[in-house]
């Protein structure tokens, strides 16, 4: 394998300690020098810095190099800065290389570091000679954006595209916006009025011109690649007119399954009408015909006449509506689909009246609550309350933090105190962990009102039956048996991927975490970003956080998606596949290897702005048809060589 005449330049970054801690720099610039077609090899304390590239650069102009190695960090962390700065110098940026001697080497090694970075750098030079310059190609992107899920990371996103003068379709499963924060009471640490601070913005949601809001639905299908995603929308009937509706309620009053159905927005501890409103101030202010539950729907008739359409004075009952599907293109897709509340399976929960969830004691404490904010247990005001933190998460089966439970633990034991000033509370803690603002002095003050008890994680905690007026809580504190009782418990149960996560990311081409939540492109660098050009993930459903940290990442998502939507264009990747029709045999191998759905196998065709040259259908096909551009055989073959 004869390798071209190249002026080929190698730059070795010290990363501070990073690589200069364990591997021989200046040993490895010398063994740089003497490879075939080095024309310079420089040594740099930090080559990301501004001094670094600029160093770069100069001799790519003064000694008229042609190809050049970084031998640094991961090409995930700095390729884009390295290839941007050898652009600039005139040079062609896919004559680049990076050589991982940072992660790769020295971080995983106490010995024999520098004669591996030797290895890698030789394999790098190796193969940089054989690489070929390759132009990126641009798409145009249409002016309009899809956000998926109307709770408080989708309303935000949605509001900051619109406010920008974008065209934004907001997709909401439930028949309202709002999500979980609507379910709330108050929100720590500042212990605001949840529903006067989400409120304002779901008003605004409804009365922004350019937001058309499709609640009561669901996406179907999304094809397309950035700046042009086709989707479609399943707009369930709800068998009320919008129209007509005036939200005045006679149709639920009169609904001969009135009280018989457990209400979802009160977490199944009140009763609601087949007919029904989720909260007070929901948006769309329409009711809904719970079609699973109608009589009309599930037996054909309703005694003589449906009662609700006999009470309603606006004529806005339609048991005729079918489901309508909506079909729009879309230049960028924002995913904020949020989470799922894990529903526990011991303690106790389900079996005695006395354990109860987070959320169940949230709705408790509302004024429009399932009690009108009282909190009543067993028909009475519990004295003695027990917080069980920890449930759900950091379990073998779920070992991630939850993030907020530590702290509605507090915001509930506080507002208990405010209502029952006599109640005894213990919180059986595992960690305390208060990391934002304010977090900390609220802890302190919570601190001071109730007693902290440390729980062992790995031990059990039972909860069973003393009498007819509690239970007792059985578990190991600080290395101590330790038996409490309790007229309440609460379980701090944690946040989980929503159920329907794994279809959405068939659907998108979203990675997933092994934890189930959505995968973000980088976790520092670009944390609302996918690996799906284009499509941007906000709030919960990328992992669990508070309302700060989803309202700053749904706007940080809205930012990166008008980026695209300002600038009209968007250029793709280079690196993508090439197949040559001649060898294909339509074998149909490729196409079912593809993640991306880049491949058409009816006339032969890679996609380039679905590729992400990930090499999949190439290291597949059976005949050699297709070609990973920058990742050829003879490329990944002079490497390979060079490091065995």
């Amino acid at each position: 394998m004869r390798l071209r005449r190249r002026r080929i330049g190698v730059y070795i970054c010290h990363c501070g300690s990073n690589i200069a801690g364990t591997v021989d720099v200046k040993d490895v610039r010398a063994y740089a020098e003497s490879l075939p077609n080095v024309i310079v090899a420089r040594d740099y304390p930090y080559l990301c810095s501004e001094q670094g590239q600029e160093l770069i650069k100069n001799d790519i102009l003064d000694l008229k190099l042609d190809a050049v190695v970084v031998v640094a960090c991961s090409p995930r962390m700095h390729e884009h800065t390295f290839r941007r700065a050898i652009r600039d110098a005139g040079m062609n940026p896919y004559c680049m290389e990076m050589a991982n001697i940072r992660e790769q080497c020295s971080w995983v090694h106490t010995k024999g570091a520098t004669a591996k970075a030797k290895e890698i750098v030789r394999s790098a030079v190796f193969r940089v000679a054989l690489l070929e310059p390759l132009e990126e190609k641009e798409v145009s992107v249409l002016p309009s954006a899809l956000v998926l899920g109307g709770g408080i990371a989708g309303i935000q996103a949605a509001l900051d595209i619109a406010n920008a003068g974008f065209k934004v379709y907001l997709v909401e499963k439930s028949p309202s916006i709002g999500g979980h924060m609507a379910q709330l009471d108050k929100t720590f640490p500042t212990l605001d009025c949840s529903a006067c601070i989400l409120t304002p913005k779901m008003s605004e949601i409804e009365h922004n011109e350019n937001i058309e809001l499709l609640t009561y639905s669901e996406v179907e299908s999304v094809e397309g690649f950035v700046g042009n995603f086709k989707a479609k929308v399943r707009r369930k009937a709800r068998l009320i007119d919008e129209e007509k509706c005036t939200g005045c309620g006679l149709c639920a009053e009169a609904c001969r399954l009135s009280g018989k159905i457990p209400d979802e927005f009160n977490a199944g501890m009140k009763k609601r009408s087949a007919i029904y409103i989720p909260f007070p101030q929901a948006v769309p202010s329409v009711y809904v015909v719970d079609a699973d539950n109608c009589l009309m729907i599930t037996k054909g008739k309703c005694g003589k006449r449906p009662r609700c359409v006999e009470v309603c004075p606006t004529n806005a009952i339609d048991f005729s509506q079918k489901d309508e599907i909506i079909e729009f293109s879309v230049g960028t897709i924002i995913v904020a689909t949020g989470f799922d509340v894990y529903k526990p399976h011991d303690y106790g929960y389900g079996k005695f009246k006395e354990v109860i969830t987070s959320l169940e004691l949230e709705r408790m404490m509302n004024a429009s609550g399932p009690t009108g904010g009282k909190i009543i247990v067993n028909g009475r005001e519990p004295k003695r309350i027990v917080f069980i933190s920890c449930v759900g998460s950091r379990s073998e089966e779920r070992p991630y933090c939850s993030r907020i439970c530590c702290m509605y633990i507090m915001k509930q034991a506080h507002l208990i105190k405010e209502k029952i000033p006599d109640a005894k509370i213990t919180v059986l803690y595992t960690d305390v962990r208060a990391y934002g603002k304010g977090y900390e002095e609220f802890y302190q003050r919570v601190r001071s009102e109730v007693n902290y008890v440390r729980r062992e994680l790995d031990e059990p905690i039972e909860v069973f039956k003393e009498d007819e007026n509690g239970v007792v809580v059985r578990a190991v504190c600080e290395g101590v048996a330790t038996e409490l009782r309790a007229d309440l418990v609460v379980l701090a149960t944690a946040v989980i991927p929503r159920g329907d996560a794994a279809r959405l990311a068939r659907m998108l081409k979203l990675g997933r975490k092994s934890s189930g939540f959505f995968l973000e492109a980088h976790p520092k660098l670009r944390p609302v970003e996918t690996l799906t050009d284009g499509i941007f993930i906000a709030g919960c459903c990328q992992s669990p956080k508070d309302i700060q940290d989803t309202v700053a990442q749904a706007s940080a998502a809205a930012s990166a998606a008008l980026k695209l939507l300002f600038a009209g264009k968007c250029g793709i990747e280079a690196t993508t596949a090439v197949l040559d029709e001649r060898k294909c045999i339509s074998c149909g191998l490729c196409v079912a290897s593809c993640p991306f759905g880049a491949i058409s196998l009816a006339d032969k065709r890679i996609e380039e702005v679905l590729c992400k040259g990930c090499g999949s259908c190439a290291a597949t096909c059976p005949t050699g048809a297709i070609e990973a551009l920058h990742f050829k055989n003879e490329q990944i073959a002079v490497q390979i060589k060079n490091l065995i």
